[in-house]
């Protein structure tokens, strides 16, 4: 009776085990159609994103620390320290001009109009955007392209086939992006070998780099517009 019963319960555990493994193999197998291009895409805004956090963190700590010092010690104002914050905010946003070291890159075609008889056009917007992220990964400090200062809220579009920047029209080519940062060599043999100069190839442009000791960037000369954000007020 006893090995009745143990013949029972394996049977059964048999049975249970082919049942979940039958309807296992009945599942579709769901998978990532993503190519290499989108995942690299992703990876990179991911590291963006990690890079600026762990740079408003550093920067906060420091702020916190200049208002303790402040509040210790009575000499100094802290309507200084604020009106100081503020232009260094007003700099980080774009919103002022900025002058220092930095790196010109130079977008051109790398073929004559005489030969393929096209109109000289401008490159596709997303080749511009990953060309802007790859630049921010490896250190760059601020960007602007021709006379566009690129701010966090800036954005390429592509309109009637032409780029557009800050919703205005790019110029003709060669297109000039100035990069602000102050180590501007490694800056450059980083993008020397970047992701972003094949894909410019790609589509037929040629990307050439300049180092500059002294770079004028313009200023954001729009006004900013600030969405999804409210104010806190006081109970």
């Amino acid at each position: 009776m006893q090995q009745k019963w143990i013949f029972t319960i394996i049977t059964f555990l048999i049975g249970f085990m082919l049942a979940i493994q039958f309807h296992t193999t009945q599942e579709p197998v769901v998978r990532d159609t993503r190519d290499v291009r989108e995942l690299r895409r992703e990876l990179m805004a991911e590291q963006e994103r990690h890079q600026q956090l762990n740079s408003e963190i550093e920067k906060a700590q420091a702020l916190l620390a200049q208002y303790e010092q402040t509040l210790h010690n009575r000499e100094d104002d802290i309507s200084d320290v604020l009106s100081e914050q503020i232009a260094a905010l007003r700099k980080e946003a774009g919103l002022e001009e900025t002058v220092g070291p930095g790196l010109i890159v130079t977008i051109d075609s790398l073929y004559h109009e005489q030969f393929f008889g096209q109109a000289r056009r401008t490159p596709p917007a997303d080749v511009f955007r990953f060309l802007i992220n790859e630049l921010n990964i490896y250190g760059a400090e601020s960007i602007a392209v021709e006379n566009e200062r690129i701010i966090s809220t800036s954005a390429f579009r592509d309109v009637n086939n032409m780029t557009h920047l800050n919703s205005r029209r790019l110029p003709p080519l060669p297109i000039e992006v100035k990069v602000l940062s102050e180590k501007a060599e490694t800056l450059q043999n980083q993008m020397v070998v970047s992701e972003s100069v094949e894909y410019f190839e790609i589509e037929g442009f040629s990307v050439t780099f300049e180092i500059v000791e002294e770079l004028e960037l313009p200023a954001y000369d729009q006004t900013p517009r600030v969405r999804y954000m409210e104010e806190v007020k006081e109970e």
